[in-house]
């Protein structure tokens, strides 16, 4: 696994204020039919936020993802 260690939480405030929204439900285990419903958007561009945060975190899936944001305190 390859994590960005250095993420910090400035680097964090850039992301925008929807993937923030799609990051703190993947944390919280909700499915992508569970996101989409809650923000009122597609599945799929919820797929489309979780690549471009899959891409800034430098991770590959919804699990790393939420590792990541858990042991670095993201949220």
């Amino acid at each position: 696994m390859c994590y960005n260690l250095f993420m910090t939480q400035d680097e964090v405030a850039k992301f925008s204020n929807r993937e923030k929204q799609v990051l703190e439900y993947t944390v919280q285990g909700l499915s992508n039919t569970q996101i989409a419903e809650k923000l009122n958007i597609s599945q799929h561009t919820v797929k489309a936020y979780l690549e471009h945060l899959y891409q800034k975190l430098n991770v590959h899936n919804k699990v790393q993802l939420a590792v990541y944001v858990v042991q670095n305190g993201l949220f």
